[in-house]
């Protein structure tokens, strides 16, 4: 049975109905959509560990979600077609007769279409995509959820037609030599961007996050950054009595010492402060020839980041290592509290002497050995120049100045001052840094 000129048309309220029927579909989709994919894998993995089946399956459809979207696709694609077509018969007779007096037929009609095109696709957009999505990112991992079981209906359904686009789309992808699979790996850039989010959330104290920050950057530091220099070593010779013993640990308290044949480049192992002071408190004689009082010693290579030289200590179980350069000379000592004051750096006050001491909101005081990252902290600089050379803030003015810094040698670098105030047999003790009114092109400069 055929009706004269097509079929009969909806009245106004079956029109409205059925739009009100397709934007509640095209919501549905957007917000399946959205949802699978702001979901947090670290959030559904506390989900599911927390007896939730369905945050699992959510979980794998983000690894495969190719049929998924397939679904979203065919469904928003679909409702947004028909509701056009749907708008446009219900809305522009309607407009059309409103432009009548004042247009001609076919100007009328025109306009008509226009205005109920305009109208049913902002409708749409508010209402079917902007709404839904946004709701969708409040909440995505709930959401994802409850959405799931109609949503793996529909693609059981339309399983020929997803299977057909699918297949075209890896094609597609595999013609263009582009990942067909999102990467979900975490990295550690991942974690402290979320550590800074939830810091500026008010979820966690700053200093927590600084000490956060602080781990994942062990390992772009090098032992020499957190090591005792060579100069400032307080070590035992082998052959030491007992009363240089005393007197050393009286001037130079430590808690670990190394023991040396000859001179610091031949360690032959380190004693314990706490078995000196047992000794001492008990009124026996210290001899360093015992060789129950002195145990072996770790001996690294200067090149190790931080976090190698905490796996060399968590391997043999020691707190206390030797630090050598490539032509075996020792450099330095570092101590696992040494390592971990680098992680809590800035959230502790020091026992020993701070090494950046600011003066005023223009002028710092620092010590050489500074570590050149607590600087750029310190100073709130992005980098320095030549990065790559150098670990310290003596390292730095080296670099710059081409040779070993004398007293009053002055670096400027974009809008810094770096003064050398003080040398000690070629050790750089002090020196001040000063915010200069304007950024300076960089320039070593000898005064």
């Amino acid at each position: 049975m055929a009706w004269p000129g097509g079929p009969p048309r909806m009245d106004l309220t079956q029109s409205f109905l059925l739009i009100l029927l397709l934007i509640a579909a095209s919501a549905f989709f957007s917000l399946a959509e959205i949802t699978l994919a702001a979901s947090r894998r670290l959030r559904l993995r506390q989900m599911a560990d927390e007896g939730e089946p369905r945050a699992e399956r959510v979980m794998r459809l983000q690894e495969q979600p190719g049929h998924y979207f397939t679904v979203v696709q065919i469904g928003v694609n679909a409702v947004a077609i028909l509701g056009g077509v749907v708008g446009e018969g219900a809305l522009s007779p309607h407009f059309t007769q409103l432009f009548a007096p004042w247009f001609s037929p076919s100007r009328a009609a025109t306009l008509g279409f226009t205005a109920s095109f305009i109208t049913i696709t902002s409708v749409f957009i508010v209402f079917a995509d902007l709404f839904p999505k946004r709701l969708g990112m409040a909440n995505p991992e709930r959401l994802a959820i409850r959405l799931l079981p109609p949503m793996l209906m529909l693609m059981v359904a339309l399983k020929p037609v997803v299977w057909l686009f699918s297949r075209s789309t890896d094609l597609l992808f595999k013609l263009l030599g582009l990942p067909a699979q999102r990467d979900d790996r975490i990295t550690s850039a991942d974690i402290v961007a979320m550590t800074e989010a939830g810091a500026q959330a008010g979820v966690l104290a700053v200093h927590e996050q600084q000490a956060i920050a602080n781990i994942f950057e062990l390992d772009t530091h090098t032992v020499s950054s957190a090591m005792s220099q060579r100069e400032r070593i307080a070590y035992f010779l082998r052959n030491d009595d007992d009363a240089v013993i005393r007197l050393r640990i009286a001037a130079e308290p430590f808690s670990t010492y190394p023991v040396c044949e000859g001179d610091l480049d031949h360690v032959v192992g380190y004693v314990d402060a706490k078995d000196l002071f047992q000794r001492v408190l008990n009124n026996q004689r210290i001899s360093l020839a015992d060789d129950t009082l002195v145990h072996k010693a770790l001996i690294l290579p200067d090149r190790l980041t931080l976090a190698e030289v905490l796996e060399q200590f968590r391997q043999v179980h020691e707190d206390f290592a030797v630090i050598v350069n490539e032509y075996s000379r020792v450099v330095g000592v570092v101590t696992l509290n040494d390592v971990m004051s680098t992680v809590m750096a800035g959230l502790v006050s020091p026992f020993d002497e701070e090494q950046i001491v600011q003066r005023d909101d223009h002028s710092w005081l620092i010590d050489g050995v500074t570590p050149i990252q607590d600087v750029l902290r310190a100073l709130d600089i992005d980098e320095l120049p030549h990065a790559d050379e150098y670990e310290t803030l003596a390292g730095f003015l080296m670099v710059m100045l081409r040779r070993v810094p004398r007293r009053t040698d002055k670096v400027t670098w974009k809008g810094y001052a770096f003064e050398v105030l003080d040398v000690d047999s070629y050790r750089v003790d002090q020196v001040m840094v000063t915010r200069l009114g304007a950024e300076a092109s960089p320039s070593p400069a000898n005064t």
